[in-house]
C-alpha cells in the first residue's frame, strides 16, 4: 500500500501506559515498560500502537487533564524515553499514534493559571468564561459528562468557567484564533518528534455555542448512554450546543493541513455526539478533514447481530468518502469479553470469534491491551477504586477501573503477574492471573495464539484490508456479510451465540473455504452449520 494509505485496514493496539508494564518499581507503568514489551506487541501482528496520555498532568483524570502538552510526566519517564520508544517501534515497522486532548486542559496548565487571574490579561479569553445569571446561578443548563453542572465558579474573576468533563478540566475557547494556533503548535511539536499520527480525544467538543443557549430536554425514552451511565443526568439533554458546533469543521481542516505537511501521518477522531455516526461521516468527508473517525457505537451492551449490522450499515451509507475505525473495547468501557458474554463469564471461543468479527469489518481496528488475552472486566473493590467517576456514581456505575487493571504477564512472581515489583496502582485481578501472556504463549489453542494466527492470515487478505462490505439479512444469532475487492468476493459468517446455528446459502456459490474454518462448522450442500461462536470465511463467485 502507498505510504499515505498505511492506516487503511490497520490494526491499532491501544496501550494504557499506567497499566502496561512498570520498570521502575513505583507500581505504575511507564514508557520504558512499553519499550521492554515492544517485541511482544510486534508478535501480535498489529500495525500501530496508540498510547494513551503520558504528558505532564496532575492526574485528576489519569492523564486526560494535561498541564504541559510538550513534556512527559515523570511518572512515565522523560522525552528521551519517548524518543527511544519511537526508534524501537519504527525499527520493527510499528507506527506510533499518541493521544491529543485538545478541547480542554488541566486547571494547572499555565494558560489557565494566567486566564483565571483577571479579565484583562493576555490569556483572559483563552477559556470559556461567562457571567452568572442575576440570581448567581450558572450561565446556562449545560451538564458535565462526569455529573452535575458544566460550570465552576472562579472567585478571582468573579465568573464561571466551562468544563464538559471534570471540574479540573476547563474548556479552551476555540473561538479565539490564538488558542487554535497554540493548540496546533503543540500538535506539531510531536509531529517533529516523528509520531505517525494522533488519536484525537473528544474532538467534537472543541467548540461551544458562542450564544451559550440552553440544551433542550430529552424525554426518558430517548435517553441512552455512550460512555456514561443512563442514570447520569448528562443523558437527560440533547447536547446541541455544548459540542459538535459548525465551527469545528474548519478546525478539522486546519489539523489536516498540518498533517499533510508530514506525509504518512494520520488522524483518528474520537466522536461522541447526538448522532455519532453522522458526525463521523461529516468529519471524514472530502479528504480535507480527519483521516478516520470512531465512536462508542459498538462499545455498548447491545450484542445482537441486528444492532451490529444496523450500526455498521448506517455508517456505510453515510460515510461515502472517509474511512471508519471500529472498536469493541477501550479504557473507558467494560471489557467486551465480559460485556458481551453470558452472565459476565469469559468464553474463550467467543473471544476468538469477536477478534475475527471486529477485524473483518470494513475499516481499521482498535484493539485494547488485554483483548488479545480475552481479559474480562476486573473486579475492583470500592476501597481500591481510583477513578473519581466510579467513586461518584458507585454502586450503580463502577467507573472505568475495571478495564484499566494491570496487564498479566506471567505467573511466577507472586501477586503482581509480572507487571510490577511492588503493589500496583490498581490490583491485578485474580481471574487475569490464569490468563497471563506466558501461560497463553505455550498453549497453541489459546486466545492469544488464535489472535496472532488470525492477524497473520488477515494481512494476506487484501479483500479484508481494503474491500467494500455488503451485509446479508440473517436471523439471530448469525451475522453475515460479503467483502469485495478487485473483482473477488469473500463471504464472512459469524455465530454470536454459544449454541450451533445454521444458515441456508443456496444463492451463494462457494468456490473455496479458508484455512480458518476447520474448528468452526461444516457446509453440507447449501446449509452452513456453525458451531457455537464459530466463524466461516469462503471465496464465492
Amino acid at each position: 500500500m502507498a505510504q499515505q494509505q498505511w492506516y487503511k485496514g490497520a490494526v491499532i493496539y491501544q496501550v494504557y501506559p499506567r497499566s502496561f508494564q512498570d520498570t521502575n518499581g513505583d507500581g505504575i507503568g511507564d514508557l520504558k515498560g512499553i519499550i521492554s514489551r515492544i517485541d511482544y506487541i510486534k508478535s501480535l501482528g498489529v500495525d500501530a500502537i496508540w498510547i494513551s496520555p503520558f504528558f505532564k498532568s496532575p492526574m485528576k483524570d489519569f492523564g486526560y487533564d494535561i498541564s504541559d502538552y510538550r513534556d512527559v510526566d515523570p511518572l512515565f519517564g522523560d522525552l528521551n524515553d519517548f524518543d527511544e520508544l519511537i526508534a524501537q517501534a519504527h525499527q520493527r515497522d510499528i507506527k506510533i499514534i499518541i493521544d491529543q486532548v485538545l478541547s480542554h486542559t488541566s486547571d494547572q496548565h499555565q494558560w489557565f493559571l494566567d486566564s483565571r487571574e483577571d479579565k484583562t490579561n493576555d490569556r483572559s479569553d483563552w477559556y470559556v468564561w461567562a457571567d452568572a445569571k442575576p440570581d448567581g446561578t450558572q450561565p446556562n443548563n449545560w451538564l458535565s459528562i462526569f455529573g452535575g453542572p458544566a460550570w465552576q465558579w472562579e472567585p478571582r474573576r468573579g465568573q464561571y468557567y466551562l468544563h464538559n468533563f471534570f471540574t479540573e478540566q476547563p474548556d479552551l475557547n476555540f473561538h479565539n484564533p490564538d488558542v487554535r494556533q497554540a493548540v496546533l503548535d503543540n500538535v506539531e511539536f510531536w509531529l517533529k518528534k516523528g509520531v505517525d499520527g494522533f488519536r484525537l480525544d473528544a474532538i467534537n467538543f472543541c467548540y461551544h455555542d458562542a450564544q451559550l443557549r440552553d440544551n433542550p430536554a430529552k424525554p426518558p425514552e430517548k435517553r441512552q448512554g455512550r460512555g456514561f451511565s443512563e442514570d447520569n443526568p448528562y443523558a437527560f439533554q440533547y447536547h446541541h450546543y455544548n459540542n459538535t458546533q459548525p465551527e469545528n469543521i474548519s478546525f478539522m481542516q486546519d489539523i489536516r493541513t498540518l498533517l499533510d505537511k508530514y506525509p504518512g501521518t494520520v488522524s483518528l477522531g474520537e466522536i461522541s455526539s447526538e448522532d455519532s455516526l453522522a458526525t463521523m461521516a461529516e468529519y471524514t468527508a472530502g479528504g480535507d478533514k480527519l483521516h478516520m473517525g470512531y465512536s462508542f457505537e459498538l462499545l455498548t451492551n447491545d450484542y445482537s447481530s441486528e444492532y451490529i449490522r444496523t450500526t455498521v450499515k448506517t455508517l456505510e451509507e453515510r460515510m461515502t468518502e472517509g474511512w471508519p475505525c471500529w472498536a469493541f473495547s477501550n479504557h473507558d468501557v467494560e471489557r467486551v469479553a465480559s460485556r458481551w458474554s453470558n452472565n459476565g463469564e469469559v468464553n474463550s471461543e467467543q473471544c476468538k470469534m469477536l477478534t475475527a468479527l471486529l477485524a473483518s469489518l470494513r475499516g481499521s481496528v482498535c484493539m485494547y491491551q488485554g483483548e488479545e488475552l480475552g481479559l474480562g472486566e476486573a473486579s475492583v473493590a470500592f476501597e481500591d477504586l481510583q477513578d473519581p467517576y466510579g467513586i461518584t456514581f458507585w454502586p450503580n456505575f463502577k467507573g472505568r477501573d475495571g478495564c484499566r487493571t494491570p496487564m498479566p504477564w506471567h505467573n511466577d512472581d507472586g501477586e503482581q503477574a509480572g507487571f510490577s515489583a511492588t503493589k500496583p496502582w490498581l490490583p491485578v485481578d485474580e481471574n487475569h492471573k490464569r490468563q497471563t501472556v506466558s501461560k497463553q504463549d505455550s498453549d497453541s489453542d489459546s486466545i492469544l495464539n488464535a489472535f496472532r494466527h488470525f492477524m497473520t492470515w488477515r494481512k494476506q487478505q487484501a479483500i479484508l484490508l481494503e474491500g467494500d462490505i455488503e451485509f446479508i439479512n440473517t436471523p439471530e444469532p448469525l451475522l453475515a456479510f460479503y467483502r469485495r475487492f478487485a473483482g473477488e468476493t469473500m463471504l464472512c459468517v459469524f455465530n454470536l451465540a454459544q449454541e450451533p446455528a445454521s444458515l441456508n446459502i443456496e444463492h451463494t456459490d462457494i468456490v473455496q473455504h479458508t484455512e480458518l474454518n476447520h474448528h468452526n462448522g461444516s457446509l453440507e450442500k447449501q446449509t452452513l452449520t456453525l458451531l457455537g461462536f464459530g466463524c466461516f470465511y469462503a471465496a464465492v463467485s
